[in-house]
Formats: C-alpha cells, sequence, structure tokens
C-alpha cells in the first residue's frame, strides 16, 4: 500500500520547515506499537524526539488539519486495538517526547513531558522523595494517555493529583499553546475533558506531597507485584478490556468470570482463563478475532444479567 501523496507532501514540509530528530516511516505495521501486538499498517508513522517536539507537531497538526488529514496521537500503546485495515492518515508518536521538565520540586509539583512513561514517572517521584504516583508502577502507557483517559487503578485516578496541562489546541484553524489548570470537576470515571477536546497534550503536573522513599518505593513494588500474580504481562493485551460499574455490584472481571467465559476463544484472542476482563492474544491474533471476542463476551453479558458493558479501550481505525 502506497502512502498517498498529500500525507508525503505535509511531512516533508514540516521536517524541512522544524528540521530535528524526527524518525519518519510509511506503511509502518502498528503490531510493535501496540500492546495487542495487532494493527495493521499507519499511513505514516512519525516520531520526533527532543526540545522541537512542540513546534513540530504544532506545524504537522495545522498542515493535516488544513489538507483534512487525521491525525492520531500515539502514547504507549497499551489501551488501543488497532484495526487489521490499519490507520488512514498520520500517527504522532509522543514516545520521543519524554522526561521531567524541572523547575517546580520546591513547590511539591512534577511536571513530566506526554511521552513519559507511567513507570518512569513513578520511579521519578520516589527518586525526589515525593508521594502520589504509587499508583502508577508498572502500568505500560503514558503521561498524556493517561491523562486523557483519567487513569484509575487501586482507588487512585489521575484526576485526583492533576495539577496543570500544556497542551497544543485548534483555536478556529491555527493552533495554540495553552496552560490550564486541571478542574477535577470536568473528569470522572476513565473520562477526561481532553476526550471531547481537539488538543495534544504536551505535559502534565502533578501536586504530590512529601513522603519516605523507602515507603514509597515499598508501595510501587507491591502494586507492581499485584500486576504480576493478575498475569498482566504473561501474554499481550491492554489489560482492563471493559469499565467497571458501580450499578453492577461488583467488578466486571467477575461478572465475566461467573458466567464461565473465562477461556473463551476466537481465534487468537482469549478471555485469560485467570482473570475475565483481560483479552490477551495467544499467538497469531488479529485485531478481528479480538474485537468479535469482545462484542461475543458484551453479548453474553447482555443476555444473562442485562448489563451493558462498555470497553475502556480504543478501537483505532475500526
Amino acid at each position: 500500500m502506497k502512502c498517498p501523496e498529500n500525507i508525503i507532501r505535509i511531512v516533508e514540509s514540516c521536517t524541512k520547515e522544524h528540521p530535528g530528530d524526527i524518525e519518519v516511516r510509511y506503511n509502518e505495521p502498528m503490531t510493535t506499537h501496540s500492546s495487542f501486538r495487532t494493527g495493521g499498517p499507519a499511513d505514516c508513522w512519525i516520531r520526533p524526539s527532543g526540545e522541537n517536539f512542540p513546534a513540530f507537531a504544532a506545524a504537522l497538526l495545522a498542515a493535516a488539519h488544513a489538507g483534512h488529514i487525521p491525525v492520531f496521537v500515539l502514547g504507549g500503546g497499551s489501551n488501543i486495538l488497532v484495526a487489521d485495515a490499519g490507520i488512514r492518515g498520520i500517527v504522532l508518536d509522543s514516545g520521543g517526547w519524554t522526561g521531567e521538565t524541572g523547575g517546580k520540586r520546591q513547590e511539591g509539583l512534577l511536571e513530566f513531558r506526554a511521552g513519559t512513561s507511567l513507570d518512569a514517572a513513578a520511579e521519578i517521584a520516589a527518586e525526589t522523595g515525593l508521594s502520589g504516583l504509587e499508583f502508577l508502577a508498572g502500568i505500560p502507557g503514558s503521561i498524556g494517555g493517561a491523562v486523557w483517559m483519567n487513569a484509575r487503578c487501586y482507588g487512585q485516578e489521575i484526576a485526583d493529583v492533576l495539577a496543570e496541562t500544556e497542551s497544543i489546541v485548534f483555536s478556529g484553524s491555527a493552533p495554540e499553546c495553552t496552560r490550564q489548570s486541571a478542574d477535577k470537576a470536568e473528569f470522572s470515571y476513565k473520562r477526561s475533558p481532553f476526550q471531547s477536546r481537539d488538543a495534544l497534550i504536551l505535559s502534565a503536573s502533578f501536586h504530590l506531597r512529601p513522603g519516605e522513599a523507602p515507603q514509597i518505593r515499598a508501595l510501587m513494588d507491591s502494586h507492581r507485584r499485584d500486576r504480576e500474580a493478575k498475569g498482566q504481562y504473561r501474554y499481550p493485551s491492554a489489560g482492563s478490556v471493559f469499565k467497571n460499574n458501580p450499578d453492577f455490584g461488583k467488578p466486571t472481571g467477575q461478572i465475566i468470570d461467573e458466567l464461565g467465559l473465562c477461556g473463551l476463544r476466537t481465534g487468537g484472542a482469549q478471555v485469560a482463563p485467570w482473570h475475565g476482563n483481560f483479552i490477551i492474544n495467544t499467538g497469531g491474533a488479529c485485531a478481528a478475532d479480538i474485537r468479535a471476542l469482545i462484542d461475543e463476551v458484551a453479548a453474553r453479558v447482555k443476555t444473562a444479567v442485562g448489563f451493558d458493558l462498555e470497553p475502556e479501550i480504543l478501537f483505532v481505525g475500526h
């Protein structure tokens, strides 16, 4: 499949206008960029790195917007299911825009670039003696993706500690870089205001509190061991597939387990035998297998107990 010429022209123009450490691949298989290890090719995958990222990203988004070319922003790839047909348009990979920005530690704040892994952010907080990000330890995602999703686990969510975000937003047709204080009222269970905004998250800062490094690390290690015990790393997967709902009276995984659906298979996709809310790629699964199994589980739960399961993973290119 040949990448459309208009995409190539835009990418070449932007890289010439904002030169730097920019990796570009056309017809890039998404299997290596998704934790499910599935997905067809993206027309164009691009990863800018270093301090040039914001300027390049703004130029690329503006040009794509003007040319009516879709842009999908990729974080850690841990909460998406890319279609077998792939992704049309441009995939902007934030994995080259990482690290702590610095400068706010004295205020009890830590700020991270959007592509920073959640585990790395938790480690930096621990090294600094600041507590509040322990719940992120071991999650294979990025800061930007976690803010976008309002990631939640172990009774905590991003909105609990989020102080401020920096993002590129479109005002009319022109991109504009803006900082905004977080308003927790705009966040809810695995939802954030960014899900309804035409914006690219550049960084996020977090309100943290002083803590003892040994205690912080002990809690982080406990979370990592718990994830390993739950089998989150045994096979390619996206972690929990469906959202929990307090109206169900019990976790979604427990409902699926009690209906005897653990081990259910479609092609190479399987409901994990040890956890009802995990769907795993046992080897050779395609995205269609996983999507069909998700739909099958949802249909069986609806028939058996009347609950409508809501997927928490993002279907890209479907």
